[in-house]
């Protein structure tokens, strides 16, 4: 089974942290639908196996018409194998989902939401220039329950200046809505980005790790404590509610990226499209497609594998490291993890590898501690 990506590049205004590809004019958005179709349409032999989800990401896909929408899915269904009943995901802000739009997606293939809240309090979306307000992040949900059942929303912790007590009463408003999925994501400092302006003019406070932690771990057991399963670690859902596409990059399945910037992972090849709205349409306009593309190597893959499995409640199998990349591999995962397994942040067993709770936080920095440097 492989998934479908669709990056929607627009947006209403940048968000302050935001590093993502996109563009806040809609002067091309007609010519980027017919582009994204005609892509599609030219990568149609490039996944044999059959597509299981599809995720609207961006940018903002819920500044798409019925009519764009129903253009993409014409092209999927016409020319990709869809399993029968396969998740679509739509991100939408907030400010963008009133009851006639809500209605329109109704009609269409999507059949869950994920809906960029980020903060239930004002001076959290302020400080981050989301493009809704308070009021509007919790009324979206209740009005796409008039719709949907399945639904995410996005969290973000360890902003600046956001007490315990404000954290935790984001937590409260999620459970009071009674939403079965959450992606929470700490607050990251990117280049280029307003928000890296604004901490080095002293305009905002810097990010505290160590706040972001205690964030962190809050989040972790008030979610399990509330029967959510936290089977990534930005990713917490109840049963039967798990990302489909969440689950698939995580668990090394294949997947396209359709759209400027998208990523594309398929047998031993990644590859990534041009993050030029302008550029894109031309290219693919002449039947070209405007990407790069490398062959990953056996290291590559085993990085990636340690990068990916080391984060889901599945963690790393340690024959699926001897027979996939070699007994080399093997030996040298076992000699790495035993400062951490000493330190109490992994824990073996069964010849699965998994990171404790109190190493959670701090599983990219293990993961890249156990990435194998000197083979190819």
């Amino acid at each position: 089974m492989s998934s479908l990506y669709i990056h929607i590049p627009f947006c209403k205004q940048a968000c302050h942290y935001c590093d993502f590809h996109f563009s806040t004019s809609l002067k091309h958005k007609a010519k980027l639908v017919e582009a994204i179709c005609k892509e599609l349409s030219m990568r149609k032999d490039e996944l044999s196996s059959t597509i299981e989800n599809i995720y609207f990401g961006g940018g903002t896909p819920s500044l798409l018409s019925e009519s764009d929408l129903t253009s993409i899915f014409e092209t999927i269904y016409s020319e990709y194998h869809i399993v029968d009943y396969p998740e679509i995901t739509l991100e939408a802000n907030p400010d963008d989902l009133n009851f006639d739009y809500l209605k329109m997606l109704s009609r269409t293939k999507v059949n869950r939401l994920s809906i960029g809240v980020q903060s239930f309090f004002e001076e959290d979306l302020k400080l981050m220039n989301r493009a809704h307000n308070a009021e509007e992040a919790e009324s979206s949900i209740l009005l796409a329950k008039q719709f949907f059942d399945n639904i995410s929303i996005d969290l973000i912790y360890g902003i600046p200046d956001m007490s315990v007590d404000r954290w935790k009463a984001n937590l409260a408003k999620t459970l009071e809505l009674d939403i079965p999925h959450i992606s929470s994501y700490a607050l990251t400092v990117e280049p280029n980005t307003a928000l890296k302006h604004f901490i080095d003019k002293e305009i905002i406070p810097p990010v505290d790790d160590d706040l972001a932690k205690l964030h962190f771990d809050i989040l972790v057991e008030t979610m399990q404590k509330n029967g959510f399963e936290n089977y990534e670690f930005s990713n917490f859902g109840k049963s039967g509610y798990f990302s489909q596409n969440n689950t698939a990059y995580w668990t090394g399945k294949f997947y396209l990226g359709i759209g400027p910037s998208a990523h594309s992972f398929v047998n031993t090849t990644r590859s990534w499209n041009i993050n030029n709205n302008p550029k894109y349409i031309k290219a693919i306009e002449t039947g070209e497609l405007p990407a790069d593309r490398e062959e990953l190597s056996t290291t590559d893959r085993y990085n990636e594998y340690i990068m990916t499995r080391l984060r889901t409640k599945w963690g790393v199998d340690l024959k699926v490291v001897e027979n996939e990349f070699g007994l080399t591999y093997a030996a040298y995962l076992m000699e790495h993890i035993k400062d951490f397994q000493q330190q109490g942040l992994l824990k073996l067993k069964n010849d699965v590898l998994k990171v404790t709770d109190e190493g959670k936080f701090l599983s990219d920095g293990i993961a890249s501690e156990l990435f194998m440097l000197n083979l190819k």
